[in-house]
């Protein structure tokens, strides 16, 4: 079930569980919170953003192991843009940015995130449907893309996204988010992790290349 703003603002305000309790900070305005009548809480940009730049290699191969992929280091360039300097995304781009607010989730709440509707009809792309699992912790990284024909000029502490907030399930309460993006306040690429099944189906996927 999806989180009422109003419900929202009051979690932040009073924790119901104070050894677990639901974080956004900086706090948003928690009247304006109430009167938007939302279903979400919206989000600013961050200050941090990560490039992909052009490289030596010609394909990124994952399922090649006679191949090393590139690490982050090799494949991103990092930006950090000052409150009140501008960053132009151009068309046809692509780039990773963060969340100026720290996020965290209790054990029972589980979130998603998508872009602000008035930044997407002007080509402005950012982090379809992205899941944020319970007991998450830090920055969330966002795919920013320009998808329109002019280029988008974006400044951090712009209102680009909203978290939509739900309820879970519960399980173990003592299981969280275990992944490697917990507690980084910088956009992280991030590595292509291959399971044991997927390595076993890719063995042969060169005898099936699309002519």
């Amino acid at each position: 079930m999806i989180i009422k703003a109003d419900r929202i603002a009051s979690e932040l305000k009073k924790p119901t569980n104070q050894n677990d309790p639901l974080i956004v900070t900086p706090m948003p305005d928690l009247d304006d919170l109430v009167k938007s009548g939302a279903a979400s809480v919206d989000l600013r940009l961050g200050c941090w953003f990560l490039v992909c730049r052009q490289t030596r290699t010609g394909l990124l191969n994952v399922y090649d192991k006679s191949v090393d992929v590139p690490n982050e280091v090799k494949l991103t360039k990092s930006y950090y843009v000052p409150f009140g300097e501008k960053f132009v995304l151009h068309p046809k781009s692509f780039v990773l940015g963060v969340t100026l607010e720290w996020i965290r989730l209790p054990a029972d709440r589980a979130a998603y995130v998508v872009g602000r509707s008035s930044w997407g009809r002007h080509g402005l792309i950012i982090a379809t449907a992205t899941g944020v699992h319970p007991g998450f912790t830090g920055c969330l990284t966002l795919e920013l893309s320009n998808v329109g024909e002019i280029p988008i000029t974006i400044k951090p502490g712009t209102r680009v996204c909203q978290l939509f907030i739900h309820t879970v399930d519960t399980g173990d309460l003592s299981i969280g988010d275990r992944s490697i993006f917990i507690g980084r306040r910088k956009p992280t690429l991030g590595a292509i992790e291959l399971d044991e099944i997927a390595q076993k189906l890719a063995r042969d996927d060169e005898h099936w290349q699309v002519p």
